[in-house]
């Protein structure tokens, strides 16, 4: 197989780093979590004008149509400078989402905006208690006349509290826990009976718990065909998966050149602790865990629209697992050899960990993807 990148890609991802090291610096990044929405329009239109707002919308609604590995490299980029603004749930998974769900009205309606980086449309999916179960959906939408009635809750909504539109999932029939018979519609903020509690994560991310009683919407707000939409969440949730593994390596591989220059400066004894052998062995067990990442978040690019859904389950699984223990495994070991600086907010290696916590916590954690994994393996 082979793992070469076409210059295309690889312009790619110079682009994107060099955008990231030229504009997101480590204090750039504290002035931009001071504000209220926790991100920066104008660095998002910026990203826009770089194209990457468009790359996972198809061509025919001025996008690039780029696919999983493209996407894979964008994020390993913006891993590296911890970027905070909504390229994975605004610019991934909504495109991804409308891409598969059959719907070319809601397409050339959203996609053009969202190519242009003029609007913010999020997927609103994840419910209390789900932890990695995309089927699990309790929110209901009643039909009543020619309008949907939604009642349920969505938390950890990603950049929920900026979303212009929603993307919200339902279920129009069966039973929590069905693969059938959910549905998605078309949400305002600001729709009658719909409430918001805006907050910030542990990596410093805004997010949203969304609370819908009773909320009404007309029937043309449905995106697709009632009751069908499961397999379209499903794969935009696997491209997701694949690029956060993305960007979990690139924190990773920032992780260990944040560590070994610290330990290169940092002296004990009159000489600088990078030459003690123990620590040598320490950096060189990070380094061989994020080259093991690497590997994975190839696997889970390449895999992730595999048409067998058996493997490609199996291997989405994998690289979550392999990348939540490599993360935890660098990120723990860099805290230490900092020493008790690791831990404080001054020293950006405690917000990689602290992103890196939350990625393992993101989409499954390592023991769902665990479980995961061994199911389908058995099957």
């Amino acid at each position: 197989m082979d793992f070469n990148f076409t210059e295309e890609q690889q312009l790619l991802a110079d682009t994107v780093r060099r955008f990231v090291r030229e504009h997101y610096s480590f204090e750039a990044r504290r002035e931009i979590l001071k504000s209220k929405e926790g991100w920066s329009r104008e660095l998002w239109q910026q990203l826009a004008g770089l194209g990457l707002t468009a790359l996972n919308v198809p061509e025919a609604h001025g996008g690039l149509g780029a696919g999983p590995v493209d996407t894979m490299l964008v994020m390993n980029a913006l891993g590296e400078g911890l970027v905070l603004e909504p390229f994975l749930s605004a610019a991934v998974l909504t495109p991804a989402l409308l891409n598969r769900i059959g719907d070319e009205k809601a397409a050339a309606d959203l996609l053009p905006a969202i190519a242009a980086g003029e609007r913010i449309v999020i997927v609103a999916h994840q419910e209390p208690k789900t932890r990695g179960e995309l089927n699990h959906v309790a929110t209901r939408a009643e039909k009543s006349g020619d309008s949907y009635v939604l009642d349920g809750i969505k938390n950890v909504v990603m950049h929920g509290g900026t979303a212009d539109e929603f993307l919200i999932s339902a279920r129009t029939s069966g039973k929590t826990g069905d693969r059938e018979g959910i549905s998605v519609f078309r949400v305002a903020p600001g729709a009658s009976g719909l409430k918001m509690k805006v907050y910030r994560t542990i990596d410093e991310q805004q997010a949203a718990d969304i609370e819908l009683t009773k909320v009404k919407v007309p029937a043309a707000a449905l995106v697709g065909a009632e009751g069908r939409a499961f397999p379209a969440l499903e794969a935009a949730h696997e491209l997701g998966l694949s690029a956060i593994c993305g960007e979990a390596v690139g924190i990773m591989k920032a992780v260990n050149t944040a560590t070994l220059e610290y330990t290169k400066s940092r002296k004990q004894f009159g000489q600088p602790i990078a030459k003690f052998q123990v620590l040598q062995h320490r950096m060189a067990d990070m380094f061989l865990n994020a080259e093991q990442a690497t590997s994975m978040s190839y696997l889970a690019a390449i895999k992730c629209e595999e048409p067998d859904a058996g493997e490609r389950r199996r291997a989405l699984s994998a690289a979550k697992v392999a990348i939540g223990q490599a993360g935890r495994f660098v990120g723990q070991q860099a805290i230490q050899l900092h020493g008790g600086m690791g831990m404080t907010d001054e020293l950006i290696v405690s917000h990689y960990f602290k992103r890196l916590t939350a990625i393992d916590l993101t989409f499954g954690d390592t023991d769902f993807h665990l479980q995961q994994f061994i199911a389908t393996t058995a099957a």
